[in-house]
């Protein structure tokens, strides 16, 4: 097994068990934790560009204002995942955020379609039905739409389209993302802190050292990521990435045992026939590409 199987297996592994630590800090509010997440990243983030001697790159590739735009809306994007799935865990829903990264694959093949004109086999676009059904079957067991997995594949596809078309690589696009969501997370933490509402430095050395850990647990994974998808072909980047929700889905159910009824699962089944159908068609897919291009 070569180490960009490693580096995508460490990365998924420590998104699946996120909820873990988050619910470590769940007497923190999500707003709070979140602006504590965005704030150590990018001093880490930063760190990591000045110990490598890449600050003059950085500079000179992410401070332009042609691409200020774009990484907006990018950080606008990830902002808002990151504090509905902090809040989704905290609050009990672990197994729907999961849901949400079961079928962010399937929405980012429909972003493609719509945004990037890109046509689909017969047998992709039996899947996303499969899925779409199976949303729609779940709104039904929970008696109302299952917004937070919706709202986390919606906001990740499109934070993966948004990225799609970006200019700079992982790690000076996260910089940069973080960045400018740096300064309106600081000045809602000194707001909180002013009218004694702040969480830091207030409920004890242990949650102090994790919201600050919030930064590494958020760039760790990125870099072990970013090397995988050098070394390892996509196909196998495809199948690795449902390591997370599964291990959210199990932590969900065994560990936090959250309410998962029979009709529940039988939507959640639906879904991952959905996924069964759409890995398998591509594995064929890849193969016939792969001997024509042989011949």
């Amino acid at each position: 097994m070569n180490k960009g199987i490693w580096y995508g297996i460490s990365a998924y592994v420590m998104w699946g068990l996120f909820p873990v630590y988050w619910k470590w800090l769940h007497k923190v509010p999500a707003l709070q934790l979140i602006c504590h997440r965005i704030l150590w990243s990018c001093l880490i983030l930063i760190g990591f560009i000045v110990l490598t001697r890449q600050i003059k790159a950085f500079r000179e590739n992410a401070l332009q204002s042609s691409i200020l735009p774009i990484y907006i809306i990018a950080a606008l994007l990830i902002g808002v995942n990151w504090t509905i799935y902090i809040w989704g865990v905290n609050s009990g829903y672990i197994i729907e955020t999961s849901l949400g990264y079961f079928i962010n694959p399937l929405i980012s093949i429909l972003l493609g379609v719509i945004f990037l004109r890109e046509r689909l086999r017969l047998w992709q676009w039996i899947p996303i039905g499969l899925a779409a059904l199976g949303v729609l079957y779940l709104a039904f067991a929970y008696g109302r739409l299952p917004w937070i997995a919706l709202t986390l594949a919606s906001t990740f596809s499109l934070y993966g389209l948004v990225k799609k078309t970006a200019p700079l690589n992982a790690l000076y696009g996260l910089t940069l993302e973080t960045g400018l969501l740096s300064l309106p997370a600081l000045l809602y933490l000194l707001y909180v802190e002013n009218i004694d509402q702040g969480a830091f430095l207030h409920l004890g050395t242990i949650p102090d050292i994790l919201m600050i850990g919030a930064g590494l647990m958020t760039t760790v994974p990125l870099l072990c990521f970013s090397s995988a998808v050098q070394l390892t072909p996509l196909t196998l980047m495809g199948i690795l990435q449902y390591i997370s929700p599964t291990l959210q889905f199990l932590l969900g159910v065994l560990v936090y045992r959250e309410s998962f009824t029979g009709a529940q699962l039988i939507g959640f089944c639906i879904v991952w026939a959905a996924l069964i159908i759409l890995g398998v068609e591509g594995m064929f897919a890849h193969r016939r590409q792969n001997t024509k291009s042989a011949v």
